[in-house]
């Protein structure tokens, strides 16, 4: 019996048009990547992009000399270095909240600082002043600061002056100034009053405003609403108590219990 001889054709093998399509795109993707990569730690051992100057954004109360400092930049330092890192060095420093760093080429960088906001001037020993945040922690601020949005009209920062970091009084002061900058400008002096409420009083110039320590947004709004319609009227008055539910009460003198 002989033998039977079976040949097989082989058709050759294509590949669909969207399989090139997608190994291009990745082949581009693996390219992008690798010079991502490769080329900022080429350009960084050029001279050309050393870093010559620092921008600095944002800096009111810190002192620019601390910000720079605390970059710790070295001698040959390259625009192209690791931002992400001189970042976290700038948020490490006291009074900082957020900070980012971004490339100019050839040679500068720009460090964009948002700095936690100062709510008051707690009194300290032998006269002297501490700023403090909404929490009542000490910030690394000088209270006689000369920088830009910082010097204000009582030679200083221009914040109120509380007797005592308490939790209560500066919260007040800090709704305040998130609800109405305007009024909060307007405050001289914070304090608690009444051991068993602890109820806040300000001092606004001759004036005086009782509010409970945990008065929201529609309390201080209705207390301004008063004080504005007064003044429009010519009304004079000496106190404005805020902390009875749903209205003002105006008094002509203040309470001597306050």
């Amino acid at each position: 019996m002989g033998t039977r001889i079976v040949k097989w054709r082989l058709r050759s093998l294509r590949m669909p048009h969207a399989s090139w399509r997608v190994l291009a795109w990745g082949g581009a993707a693996v390219a992008v990547i690798v010079l991502w990569t490769v080329v900022p730690v080429m350009l960084r051992r050029l001279a050309f992009f050393r870093v010559r100057q620092v921008e600095l954004v944002g800096i009111r109360y810190l002192d620019a000399a601390a910000v720079l400092e605390a970059l710790r930049l070295a001698p040959r330092a390259s625009v192209f270095d690791d931002t992400n890192l001189l970042a976290d060095r700038i948020r490490g420093l006291g009074g900082v909240a957020d900070a980012r760093v971004a490339r100019r080429p050839p040679g500068s960088l720009k460090v964009i600082v948002r700095e936690i906001e100062p709510i008051a001037l707690v009194a300290a020993a032998r006269g002297a002043l501490v700023v403090v945040d909404a929490d009542g922690r000490p910030l690394p601020f000088d209270p006689a600061n000369h920088g830009a949005g910082g010097w204000g009209a009582r030679g200083g920062l221009d914040l109120p002056v509380v007797q005592a970091a308490d939790s209560g009084v500066v919260g007040v002061l800090a709704r305040i100034q998130a609800f109405d900058p305007v009024l909060f400008q307007t405050i001289d002096a914070a304090r608690r009053i009444g051991e068993m409420r602890g109820d806040v009083l300000l001092e606004l110039g001759a004036h005086r405003v009782l509010l409970a320590r945990d008065a929201g947004p529609e309390v201080i709004q209705a207390v301004m609403l008063v004080a504005r319609d007064l003044a429009a009227k010519a009304r004079p008055y000496a106190e404005l108590d805020g902390r009875y539910a749903g209205q003002v009460v105006v008094r002509r003198r203040g309470m001597r219990s306050a």
